[in-house]
């Protein structure tokens, strides 16, 4: 069994400085390893941010969500 990590905060700086370097090529696993990071937190900010252009919860709302 792993050990629990513990929980981390990230800026949107560097979430944003993270999927730029994904969006510009560099690879998934490259990344997450380079920069320990979870690969369902990474790959929850690549989807916000190309998807809103944000990491708020609010911006990545479906459209059935915000009602």
């Amino acid at each position: 069994m792993s050990e629990r990590r513990e929980r981390r905060s990230f800026t949107d700086e560097f979430k944003k400085q993270v999927v730029g370097l994904y969006n510009a090529g560099k690879s998934r696993t490259e990344i997450i390893k380079e920069y320990d990071l979870s690969a369902s937190a990474f790959n929850r900010w690549v989807k916000e941010y190309n998807t809103s252009g944000s990491f708020k919860a609010k911006d990545n709302r479906s459209a059935e969500e915000k009602h």
